[in-house]
């Protein structure tokens, strides 16, 4: 019956998707990137005679938490092909040119059909799901054929479909893994309870790696070095209006303050939403044409204090020039967004109150190197504090940077279970 019902819900869903792409651009892309994917695919994968590791990962999220682990396979088994699959537009438009896959498409729609023919057609020698998108047909194909299925960084709450009243086909989907590597011990703890034991690794967060390696080997930006000058600077990183909205009164009161503004989305309108807000502010495609001038300035040639970042990518690095970080989404319903690209060097993190479903923002408040706000004044407080009492911001960037160091490896405990297993190796 479960079953049953689960088939019916993919074809409702694409129905759904495919109505709302008349008006939906996010959900036209999701649709139109699976049209004559099957052709692209057999014409990629035709006469191919490497051993595939395949990734998939339901967003862009998911990617940057896989991302160094694909990286260190490629370097280790540098004769593998590699395979990147997502679900989400969001995950595939950005990374679609990433030169670290051999082969980046969307993944097929999930039915009984399709994903035998995908599997079939890629033939992959290893599976890496990354943290949860757990698609039934996929993973009981991949289990049939005994194809070596990781799942990473994964992190099980009580309020999940695999301890609810209709979890069988969920812990079917379970069963279809190798290896479970979860981030948490309640993690490991809830499978235990329902019969999950001895294939798991509590293994910590493989966005610690990452985060650290994109640390550890930062690569400088001029442009945004010039912008900042000797000023104390504030970073808000993957904002929405209603961050943009909390912090606009700050940076235009405090006009020796360097702000950067890197929006979640970068569609005109918003960024000339941003612009209102911001009455000192420069776009940094603006500011790249007049690199080299000093300080920058705006339309009318007065200095600026804001830079709104209007292109995708640069984030992991801006937060590096930050006296004070600040990391959106904690204002809105699916709350705060990826904050220990912030915190790995070593400055505190500011963020709005919808964070109580991601474990590092809790570890971060209860380490003492971040603090939550719930609106412009006590944002505008928090900032104060932070800028002018320099004791207690040494020890939040302190605090910040300890948290996420002292997290890393997960990575390469994957690493050695692959090596150890002969996974990749005849």
């Amino acid at each position: 019956m479960f079953l049953f019902i689960y088939n019916i819900f993919i074809r409702v869903f694409y129905l759904g998707v495919r109505i709302a792409g008349t008006w939906n651009p996010k959900a036209r892309l999701w649709w139109r990137g699976r049209r004559n994917l099957f052709s692209a695919l057999q014409e990629a994968f035709r006469g191919n005679t490497r051993s595939v590791v395949w990734m998939h990962c339901a967003s862009l999220g998911e990617f940057e938490q896989g991302r160094f682990l694909l990286e260190n396979i490629r370097i280790r088994f540098p004769e593998t092909r590699i395979l990147l699959t997502f679900f989400s537009s969001s995950g595939y438009e950005p990374m679609k040119n990433y030169k670290g896959a051999d082969d980046i498409f969307y993944l097929p729609l999930p039915t009984k059909k399709f994903s035998e023919k995908f599997i079939s057609i890629t033939n992959p020698a290893l599976v890496l799901w990354i943290k949860y998108d757990y698609w039934y047909h996929y993973l009981q194909e991949l289990s049939n054929r005994k194809t070596p299925l990781l799942l990473v960084s994964a992190i099980f709450q009580r309020h999940h479909p695999f301890f609810k009243w209709y979890s069988p086909l969920y812990k079917k989907m379970l069963r279809c893994f190798t290896w479970l590597f979860v981030q948490t011990p309640e993690s490991a703890t809830r499978l235990k309870v329902i019969g999950f034991s001895g294939n798991i690794t509590v293994n910590g967060d493989t966005r610690f790696d990452r985060v650290i390696d994109i640390a550890e080997n930062f690569i400088d930006l001029p442009v945004i070095r010039e912008f900042c000058g000797a000023n104390k600077v504030i970073v808000a990183g993957s904002t929405w209006s209603d961050d943009e909205e909390a912090l606009a009164h700050y940076a235009n009161e405090n006009v020796h303050t360097k702000f950067i503004i890197a929006p979640h989305e970068t569609d005109d309108k918003h960024l000339a939403e941003i612009s209102k807000l911001f009455r000192s502010s420069v776009r940094y495609s603006d500011l790249l044409k007049t690199a080299g001038s000093g300080q920058g300035a705006g339309k009318n040639g007065k200095p600026v204090n804001t830079l709104v970042i209007d292109n995708i990518g640069m984030l992991s690095r801006l937060y590096y020039y930050a006296t004070v970080t600040y990391v959106g989404g904690g204002f809105g319903d699916d709350g705060v967004h990826n904050v220990l690209e912030a915190a790995v060097y070593g400055k505190p993190v500011v963020f709005g109150p919808v964070f109580n479903k991601f474990r590092e923002a809790i570890d971060l408040l209860e380490e003492g190197a971040a603090t939550t706000v719930d609106n412009a004044i006590e944002l505008e407080t928090t900032f104060n504090d932070l800028l002018n009492k320099q004791e207690d911001y040494t020890e939040r960037c302190e605090a910040a940077k300890n948290y996420v160091y002292s997290r890393k490896g997960a990575t390469w405990n994957i690493m050695n279970y692959i090596q150890e297993n002969r996974l990749l190796t005849s």
